[in-house]
């Protein structure tokens, strides 16, 4: 249908001809004043939760995000609509101008009228770069709705999966914005044909994803709900339960109500808009235009719009059917072709006679700069922004589709509330009584106070409100005004009397002259030391003001509240605190609770901050907190619970921040605490030897980190170290085949003659000996303890479990210490199902004859008791208390008692295990995946005779019992105590002291351990584990080969890529180890021209197949590689780089005095 004759239905009145109608005045219904809201009306709005609407921009990097918040934010007269996608108004910092992606949340809040409704929009602008993965999270928690927003040609990128997953696990209602449109038309010179397929598509790709979550969750309940009828049936029952029996699992799929679930049109949910032109529109607003044009109710068309559905205009009816027909769509002929035909107008064709009849014809106003200028987008622009304004659009459909604060679910308020491994159903009842308050979202005086704080950010204090400079009035300028002119006679007064005068003598006049100008220049110098200490106290004055949302009562001015860290135990809090105590009264102190007072309650509008004096319910704000607060933390409750951020990625890039003058150290501290603080996703540690650390997310967030510590809290010079490589060591199963592929039989005994002769120079050999098998057993000093150990690989599946249960292992240990000290230990049935869940995996992981009854026999998990190595005890006739001994509580007592002895050489055991997996013999990184199996243990209870001197000083003595071997276990020996009876007994030995915590022979049996459990590493063949990345980059077809050079180059590996149907781009998706991703982006940018981006993303860990200390052995091998063996060794040079970096011993070769050979043949 022609954007000018268009041919429609004829209406009941006259239905003998086909009427000929134009679009004129199509957007007399849609035009509104752009006039800035006050804040007044704002507050106003404040106070009826019902029309306010907390939401978020969610998209993968470069869709048009903060482009498209420009637009609504053009909308309340903010900002021009000329700048609009120019400005990017909610970028603040400088960097996020420079590098043209947002970087962290930015809130503002928009008023618009749907109706003769008038709402309150609180909008949140989030990053879409995979760095900053963590701001997303903290802007998702507060809001409940979400605008996905997808380009139109590039489709569902990695991260728009992630953001919609994260929407789902949040329980906030998404919308969709298919932005870019003008791409299909300017860049892939698609028709309206085409165009609609395509976006046909792209549906259908997001329905996937979200099909995927609610299939997984219906799934998962079905689940559950079959568990839990298969523990009410009794024995009978079971009993009668035949093995043919089949479970429909795509019964819970067909009763679950999945009707709001999809984007599609005609529900309304989705706007089709380009941004950066400024034109976005539903299928509503075409169905109530075409509705009042062509004569058919608007219902019809909102259902016929979009589908397989096409206009007849023989038959006078809109029919279904159009692909199989070969028709044009109604939504093609309707929309797309009207939209198609104005930018073959205004931007391909330039037809100025065109360009006037589409104006005069859509009735829109356009001005004579705009008509003239050189960019014919500016045109369009202009156009576009009055018939199809995109904020109108996407504004509506907000306040139709999305839930207000009173429509929070309770499956959300419930996971706000919970925190951790704990349920809402363990919560004290008077926890669980703030559910209502959550669901009633009242603002009464009466209604409990809880707000959710998501995040800290820094203010400078010029930003204030009460610091900022306001505009004078007309009696400030009029009293400025006196006040110039009247110093001005002064002085010229002064002048016309010092000229009159006779001038004075020069050598009376010299002294007080000289006087005068000293103190005049003492003056000026202490004005000056105090303008100069004043700024540097302000520097010390930081502001942070937290990103909050309040779900129950009013928040005021000056009111004193409590506030509850991430680790506060509201049962325990409860218990410690008086009933109906407020945070005014002078409470007892609880753990991870604090008071505080509201200093200041902000309005966040993107760059300024408007001060408020109170705030209700269901709104996002802002509330000052001074930097040297101590008792708030970054994610914080004001009332009962805390939810605990849970990041989407893994941070992997780690630097060492250095100073140039070593006088700034503190400095740097300081704002090292102070970037922790107010960055949710960066780390900050101190290693043991005492080094600084900053963990970041990737290089982007790294850099923009380092560039917050020199300009806002650390304010010094910084140059940070290169990255810090994370690595893990490993051992694998003996090789079948050499390095030519050639079978091998003696790898292991090369390996097991290798550590002999290391070992042989290091310590004598009668306390080491290793076994053709690979069982070490090394005897400690002093002769009283030997222990034997046996390294091995642990499977695949079993690594990965260990790393993905850490949580788990670790509540366990904890239960386990608890139970060892005889503490009462209260575990909540969940976690007593995890811990036998995971139990239960571990038993069929480590199948067959190698790992029989491996389970029941572990003795730890390493490092730092929770990692992925394990300890088994393989000591025979030695029984200690299992570490699953949560799982049945009240053993009999003999059992503690035999222990409590060997508890003190037992810890020995453990810790040498914890040290020894800690740092590896390779180049001191951790281990990952092996097995230590403890053999045999020996300790010997009687010490060497002593010096016959020190023997007869001794005036009392204990007998000393008979030399005792005691295998496997630690006997008390006996004692016999009595006065000195004779001279016999006084020459007698004294007793050697039983083994205690901190004794030599507790000592040396850590020692012991730990060297023991690095000799039967090295006994094994030895890897090196590097992490790895996932790539995703999307590239053209051109550039292609490009980007599997950078690949190859950096030791990268694809693993399968994929073409967008419909389009001429490429989706690749590889691995790339950590320690090659350094300018990795950079690089891909520079050589496909800037066609290609990468997302990185840490993934797992992967064995390095290369053996770091490979020499060549076999004939073969000779033959290939030479004697030097010299060619490149991944592994090793990984293992030296590190190495070299810790200051640990390197074996290279250094050529300090090279000559250059000359043969006889040839001078060169």
């Amino acid at each position: 249908m022609s954007l000018f004759n268009c041919s429609v239905l004829p209406t009941q009145a006259n239905a003998s001809h086909v009427k000929q109608i134009t679009l004129c005045n199509i957007t007399s219904c849609t035009l509104f004043a752009m006039t800035p809201t006050s804040l007044d009306r704002i507050v106003a709005l404040q106070r009826n939760p019902a029309n306010i609407r907390n939401l978020c921009i969610l998209a993968h990097v470069d869709h048009g995000k903060t482009t498209l918040a420009d637009c609504l934010v053009a909308s309340n007269g903010i900002i021009s609509s000329r700048l609009a996608g120019k400005l990017r108004y909610l970028d603040s910092r400088e960097d996020e101008q420079i590098r043209g992606i947002t970087m962290k949340s930015s809130a503002i809040s928009l008023h618009h009228r749907n109706g003769d409704q008038d709402y309150l929009l609180n909008l949140i602008d989030s990053p879409g770069h995979v760095d900053f993965s963590s701001e997303v999270s903290t802007a998702v928690r507060l809001c409940d709705g979400a605008i996905v927003v997808v380009d139109a040609v590039e489709g569902v990128c990695p991260q728009t999966q992630v953001v919609l997953r994260q929407a789902w696990l949040e329980n906030i209602r998404p919308v969709l914005v298919i932005n870019k449109i003008d791409r299909l038309i300017l860049e892939l010179k698609l028709s309206s044909q085409e165009a609609f397929i395509h976006l046909q598509k792209i549906l259908e790709q997001v329905n996937a994803v979200t099909g995927s979550l609610f299939t997984s969750k219906v799934l998962e309940e079905r689940a559950e709900k079959e568990k839990e009828k298969e523990d009410e049936k009794n024995e009978k029952e079971v009993e009668t339960l035949t093995g043919d029996q089949v479970y429909d699992w795509s019964a819970g799929l067909e009763e679950a109500d999945d009707s709001q679930l999809y984007f599609s049109p005609d529900q309304g949910n989705v706007v089709f808009a380009s941004a950066i032109d400024g034109w976005g529109f539903s299928i509503q607003q075409f169905a109530h235009i075409y509705s009042q044009k062509m004569g058919i109710k608007a219902e019809v068309l909102l259902k016929t719009l979009w589908g397989d559905y096409y206009l007849n205009a023989k038959a006078k009816r809109i029919m279904k059917g159009a692909q199989a027909k070969g028709k044009k769509p109604l939504f093609v002929q309707l929309v797309l072709d009207n939209i198609w035909s104005l930018y073959d107008a205004v931007v391909t064709s330039r037809d100025k006679d065109k360009v006037e009849k589409v104006v005069s014809s859509l009735g829109v106003k356009v001005m004579s700069r705009d008509s003239r200028h050189s960019d014919p987008k500016v045109l369009l622009s202009a156009i576009c922004s009055q018939w199809l304004p995109v904020s109108q659009a996407v504004l509506a459909m907000l306040c139709e589709k999305l839930p207000s604060p009173l429509d929070i679910t309770e499956e959300r308020v419930e996971k706000l509330m919970s925190v951790g491994a704990r349920i809402f159903d363990s919560l004290p009842e008077q926890t669980q009584e703030l559910k209502r308050a959550f669901l009633r979202c009242g603002s009464e005086e009466d209604d409990p106070l809880i707000i959710f704080v998501s995040k800290m950010f820094v203010v400078d204090n010029k930003a204030l409100p009460k610091n900022r400079q306001r505009p004078l009035t007309h009696e400030e300028i009029a009293q400025r005004r006196d006040l110039a002119r009247q110093r001005h006679a002064e002085k010229l007064a002064a002048d016309q009397t010092a000229a009159e005068s006779p001038s004075a003598p020069p050598i009376s006049g010299s002294m007080p002259q000289e006087g005068h100008s000293a103190e005049v220049s003492t003056a000026k110098m202490e004005s000056l030391t105090l303008k100069d200490s004043k700024p540097q106290e302000e520097e010390e004055q930081h502001t942070f003001v937290a990103f909050a949302r309040i779900y129950s009562g009013v928040v005021k001015k000056g009111q004193k509240v409590f506030v509850l860290g991430p680790k506060y135990d509201p049962a325990k809090g409860l218990s410690m605190l008086p009933g109906g105590c407020m945070a005014s009264d002078c409470v007892p102190e609880v753990p991870h609770m604090s008071c505080c007072s509201m200093e200041s309650l902000y309005l966040l509008m993107g760059r300024d901050l408007e001060e408020l004096q109170q705030v209700p319910a269901g709104n996002v704000l802002g509330r000052s907190l001074f930097l040297l607060s101590a008792y708030f933390s970054v994610f914080s409750v004001l009332s009962s619970g805390a939810y605990v951020l849970n990041c989407q990625y893994r941070n992997s890039m780690k630097v060492s921040p250095c100073v140039s003058v070593p006088g700034d150290m503190p400095k740097l501290v300081r704002g090292m605490r102070l970037l922790n603080q107010a960055d949710p996703c960066a780390e900050v540690l101190i290693q043991e030897t005492g080094e600084h650390v900053l963990v970041t997310a990737g290089e982007v967030h790294l850099q923009r980190c380092l560039d917050d510590l020199r300009e806002r809290f650390a304010k010094i010079e910084i140059s940070a170290s290169k990255p810090i490589i994370p690595f893990r060591e490993t051992v694998v199963r003996p090789p079948k085949v050499d390095m030519v592929n050639e079978e091998l039989g003696h790898q292991q005994k090369v390996a097991i003659h290798r550590v002999k002769e290391e070992a042989s120079h290091g310590r004598s050999s009668d306390t080491l000996h290793v076994d053709p098998s690979g069982l070490v057993t090394l005897t400690t000093p002093n002769r009283l303890a030997s222990v034997c150990v046996r390294a091995a690989p642990l499977p695949q599946d079993v690594t990965s479990l260990l790393e993905s249960r850490t949580e788990l292992i670790r509540t366990l240990e904890q239960v386990n210490m608890s139970l060892r000290e005889g503490r009462s230990v209260d575990v909540s049935p969940q976690t007593l199902e995890a811990i036998a869940g995971f139990k239960a995996q571990l038993e069929s992981l480590l199948q067959g004859r190698r790992w029989r009854s491996a389970v029941e026999h572990i003795w730890a998990f390493g490092p730092r008791r929770y990692g992925p190595n394990i300890l088994l005890n393989s000591v025979e006739g030695y029984q200690r208390p299992s570490v699953w001994q949560c799982l049945c509580l009240g053993g009999p007592p003999e059992a503690r008692a035999q222990t409590a002895f060997t508890r003190d050489l037992d810890n020995s055991i453990v810790s040498g295990f914890q040290l020894a997996t800690l740092s590896g013999p390779m180049c001191e990184e951790p281990l990952m995946g092996v097995c230590f199996s403890l053999e045999r243990w020996d300790v010997q209870s009687s010490a060497p005779p002593l010096h016959q001197d020190s023997v007869k000083e001794a005036s009392v003595s204990h007998e000393a019992p008979a030399d005792c071997k005691v295998e496997g276990s630690t006997k008390t020996p006996a004692k016999t105590e009595g006065p000195v009876s004779g001279p016999s007994q006084a020459r007698r030995r004294p007793e050697a002291p039983p083994p205690a915590c901190y004794g030599p022979v507790s000592g040396q049996l850590i020692a012991a351990m730990k060297e023991a459990c690095r000799h039967a590493f090295q006994a094994q063949p030895q890897r090196l584990m590097a992490a790895m990345y996932t790539c995703e980059i999307m590239a053209t077809a051109e550039v292609l080969g490009r980007v599997y050079g950078v690949l190859g180059k950096r030791e990268g590996r694809v693993l399968h890529e994929e073409m967008k149907e419909g389009t001429d781009m490429f989706l690749i998706k590889a691995v790339l180890p950590v320690a090659e991703s350094f300018g990795f982006a950079d690089e891909i940018r520079k050589r496909t021209s800037g066609l290609a981006s990468p997302q990185l993303v840490f993934n797992h860990w992967e064995v390095i197949s290369s053996d770091p200390y490979w020499v060549p052995t076999t004939e073969e091998e000779y033959l290939h590689f030479g004697q030097k063996a010299d060619s490149a060794n991944q592994a090793l040079k990984y293992t030296n780089a590190v190495r070299r970096r810790k200051g640990l011993y390197v074996e290279e070769k250094t050529v300090e005095h090279a000559e250059k050979q000359r043969t006889l043949g040839k001078n060169k």
